[in-house]
């Protein structure tokens, strides 16, 4: 299979490196006729530039790494949207569903007729002669065990949070609160971190699994490295706060933060001091990284398992996050914004006959992961399954994307579009429209929508945001505001 002897040749966790013996590569998917095992590793608010492989030499991934260069990585994945401030649940819901944001948003009211159809991810992949585990985050409106095969240590939404985990820190003494220390529960309650869980419960499987001849499919789901972001002290060291770096787009204050629904009322934005302080996105990108490097080492456990398991060489692994994560670009700290720091997710897949270390640069969405699964499983996609496969562009790097452009939304608050290289964002309360040369500008910070050279780009976008506003049952009338940068919707 195309999978690098580098992907399992060194597996770190617990601060050892193992090195365990490469497979034989293949040219081509195998031609068994057993179907091939799927599994997801799924993080919760992970930006798609936390992995080192990806280009961030700050933060210390392994086994990400390993995937990475043992598979294919696409560098364009987005979240669609939501319809409330947990972007995860939308996210969640369009993955296992397949449904697009504002469908899914009227069937996630009854869940009850798709459950009925098995119209679920799972449902789906037990009816094509799967055994179906999930172990994690859940935070969809419907129950898991009911879904899959086998559920353990289904959780909520996020770890509690602490009244000491919010405004933090003031200052370098504001050392009340720490990411190890587990007498403020989060992800140590029960008495052992979260995403050691979740390794605990793959692990477990695998084992099972290892002893029979049906193939599997796994949704393993961290709530890491979502806040509270906590660690091991171990790996918070790592991460010294004088070396960490401010993003580009640091601002203390962003001033739409308000209308576009990210002012101090916003659970995620009160997370940090307003207006933001260096140090204190500092702190909060140490913890961020301690976080991923931890879940990173509980990877690696589930990696050296599949090997142990002799499942490897006709499995297809899945890396995605259901959004990323702000912490101090354009001032924001939370997970409701158009950015791509907030939107844009990473996403690797490898396995038999997946090419090795290579990159592909077409929009995707996360959520076409799902319907990757299904062709590769041979299941054929339902009516309903909104989301496309990728591997066609695996397959061929030159063929186009799926998508003309993408599309994103929060509320009512904000739209976008993205297209031919640039990205427009509207704020409707705020009678604002933004653009951005994301070739020239990928790290958005230079708002181009008022030059005179930009109207034709922006009448192009605005075409495209209503076609994918009809196609998506999106209906935000844009037309009844008055942009002030802009001649109309």
């Amino acid at each position: 299979m195309m999978m690098l002897k580098s992907v399992f040749n060194l597996i770190c966790f617990a601060g050892v490196s193992l090195v365990i013996t490469g497979t034989t590569a293949y040219k081509s998917p195998p031609k068994a006729k057993a179907k091939p095992n799927i599994i997801l590793i799924f993080t919760d608010d992970q930006r798609f530039n936390t992995v080192h492989a990806l280009g961030n030499d700050q933060v210390i991934t392994p086994n990400l790494d390993g995937l990475v260069r043992g598979g294919t990585t696409f560098t364009h994945a987005y979240n669609m949207g939501a319809w409330h401030g947990a972007v995860c649940v939308a996210s969640r819901a369009m993955l296992l569903t397949g449904m697009s944001v504002w469908n899914v948003k009227e069937e996630e009211k009854n869940y009850a007729s798709l459950v009925n159809s098995k119209g679920f991810w799972p449902q789906q992949l037990k009816l094509a002669g799967y055994e179906t585990y999930m172990t994690g985050k859940w935070h969809v409106a419907t129950d898991a065990a009911k879904l899959f095969d086998h559920a353990s240590h289904i959780r909520p939404g996020m770890p509690n949070q602490t009244p000491r985990g919010y405004n933090r820190p003031l200052a370098p003494t504001d050392t009340t609160w720490q990411p190890w220390k587990e007498e403020y529960e989060g992800f140590w309650k029960g008495g052992k971190h979260w995403s050691e869980v979740v390794a605990d419960d793959a692990v477990g499987y695998l084992d099972e699994a290892s002893k029979k001849d049906v193939p599997f499919f796994m949704y393993l789901a961290f709530n890491a490295p979502h806040d509270p972001r906590q660690a091991p002290k171990r790996w918070v060291d790592r991460y010294p706060v004088d070396d960490i770096k401010l993003p580009a787009s640091y601002l203390d204050e962003y001033p739409y933060k308000v209308e576009m629904g990210c002012g101090p009322d916003l659970r995620d934005e009160q997370l940090a001091p307003f207006p933001r302080t260096p140090y204190a996105v500092k702190k909060n990108i140490q913890e961020y990284y301690a976080s991923i490097s931890y879940m990173d080492e509980q990877v690696g456990r589930i990696l050296y398992a599949l090997k142990k398991s002799g499942k490897l060489e006709n499995t297809y692994i899945f890396f995605t996050a259901d959004h990323g994560l702000s912490l101090g670009h354009h001032g924001l700290i939370g997970k409701q914004s158009m950015f791509d720091h907030s939107i844009r997710t990473p996403l690797v897949v490898s396995g038999p006959g997946i090419p090795e270390g290579e990159k592909r640069d077409q929009d995707v969405y996360l959520q076409d992961v799902m319907a990757t699964s299904y062709e590769l499983a041979g299941v054929t996609k339902p009516a309903h399954v909104f989301f496309n496969s990728f591997m066609p562009q695996i397959k061929n790097k030159k063929k186009p994307g799926v998508y003309d452009e993408i599309y994103g939304c929060y509320i009512d608050l904000q739209r976008m579009v993205r297209a031919d290289g640039y990205k427009m964002i509207v704020y409707p309360k705020a009678s604002k429209v933004l653009l951005f040369d994301l070739k020239k500008d990928p790290d958005e910070m230079h708002d181009i929508a008022g030059n005179a050279s930009s109207k034709p780009i922006l009448k192009s976008l605005k075409q495209k945001l209503v076609k994918q506003q009809k196609m998506l049952h999106d209906e935000l009338d844009l037309s009844k505001t008055n942009f002030s940068n802009f001649e109309g919707f």
